[in-house]
């Protein structure tokens, strides 16, 4: 991760022991991480609402609302339900642990940790969630589908997609040039445990070349449906 992409990073930093916020702010803030503090949950969720973090790094023990909590609550609430949490905690215990990923932690690190190895771990988690971000991101030609959002535009107009066009369309444009037989889709998209007649394949993709022009989804006659990324 580059300095400059550091100093547009947010990470909110949680934890009662003042001397653990100071060396933390004091190594991250060399990594040109911007930063805000926080010395109990309670404290970190109020401040996460207006600083709007990338990443929370919490303690488990603390006064108020302990870090599980905390991570919990964050994870309910729609303006932080992607934000990156990692614990930082002297807490080894497996259940613990287990409590704190089951509360929505994407990495869990065992105190004391040397500083230049947190902000290694930091920077790999933060350099993760990018190539995730990019991977939910389809674009190609004038069609642009954003999983994260299940939006999507064709040159920059709007598609009104009910979820199961959207989802049929997403799995076909992650798969291009590959044949699908109706079954495969149906498997796919709706699953195995959910009944549906083949014709409902039918249905969707007409109603997809409605919205997008018909030279992305190809018949194969007898075979199945195939997503070109070729006009021709």
């Amino acid at each position: 991760m580059s300095q400059a992409a550091a100093h547009s990073t947010k990470i909110l930093l949680v934890d009662d022991d003042p001397d653990i916020l100071e060396l933390l702010e004091y190594n991250l803030a060399k990594e040109g991480f911007t930063l805000a503090k926080a010395m109990d949950g309670k404290e970190a969720i109020s401040l996460a609402q207006t600083f709007n973090p990338q990443l929370v790094i919490l303690d488990v023990m603390m006064p108020a609302m302990d870090g599980i909590e905390t991570a919990r609550r964050m994870k309910s609430m729609p303006e932080l339900k992607d934000v990156l949490i990692l614990f930082l905690t002297a807490r080894g215990e497996e259940y613990t642990e287990v409590a704190a990923f089951d509360a929505g932690a994407h990495d869990y690190i065992i105190k004391p940790i040397k500083p230049r190895a947190l902000v290694s771990r930091i920077k790999a988690m933060l350099k993760r969630e990018i190539v995730e971000d990019l991977q939910d991101l389809i674009e190609i030609g004038g069609l642009v589908i954003n999983r994260t959002k299940y939006a999507a535009t064709f040159e920059g107009k709007a598609l009104v997609l009910p979820k199961k066009e959207f989802e049929l369309l997403t799995f076909l444009a992650r798969n291009p040039n590959k044949v699908f037989n109706r079954d495969e889709l149906l498997e796919k998209v709706w699953g195995s445990d959910v009944y549906v007649v083949e014709r409902t394949i039918d249905v969707h993709i007409r109603k997809l070349r409605e919205k997008i022009p018909e030279y992305y989804i190809k018949t194969l006659k007898g075979v199945g449906y195939l997503f070109s990324i070729e006009k021709n």
